[in-house]
């Protein structure tokens, strides 16, 4: 049997291997901020309960669906891209909730969240940039787009 030819699309292994690393921590955030927004979504109470839970199952959505496509630009790249949760846990800059937060308490964990996640997505940009990694790039703008976006609508749920 034949084995697969050597990745040749004009990115050097060790810079794809740099970039799927911060990919993969890319990965770990978002599973984590998942996890966490649908487990808020499940648990909120309260007066806003139904804006919430709606909002919340909104946004976990949204991140369950982003995970393959930054899994899966990171085997394009020709890594394995990580998964289990405690080695998703282990690479995250995301800590989990450990007690049960009040309604404008998970809010404000899910700011916190989003904007670490754009921030994890915001420091691979440098690595994309220097390899003429494009595709990557452009994932990393859309990601950008909508934590800093969601981040912004939770956040002004907490003003006034």
């Amino acid at each position: 049997m034949a084995s697969a030819p050597q990745i040749n699309i004009g990115i050097a292994q060790e810079q794809r291997e740099e970039i799927a690393a911060g990919l993969s921590r890319l990965l770990a955030d978002t599973y984590v901020l998942y996890g966490k927004t649908h487990g808020f979504h499940w648990n909120v109470t309260g007066p806003m309960f139904n804006t919430l839970h709606l909002m919340f199952m909104d946004q976990y959505t949204e991140l369950w669906n982003s995970l393959d496509e930054i899994a899966e630009r990171i085997r394009a790249l020709g890594v394995v891209a990580p998964y289990g949760g405690s080695t998703l846990a282990g690479l995250a800059s995301i800590k989990e909730v450990t007690e049960q937060p009040a309604a404008l308490d998970m809010v404000r964990e899910l700011v916190t969240g989003h904007e670490a996640v754009a921030r994890t997505a915001r420091s691979i940009f440098p690595l994309a940039e220097a390899a003429s990694d494009e595709p990557t790039a452009d994932l990393l703008t859309q990601r950008l787009q909508i934590h800093e976006k969601t981040a912004w609508m939770l956040r002004s749920l907490l003003e006034g």
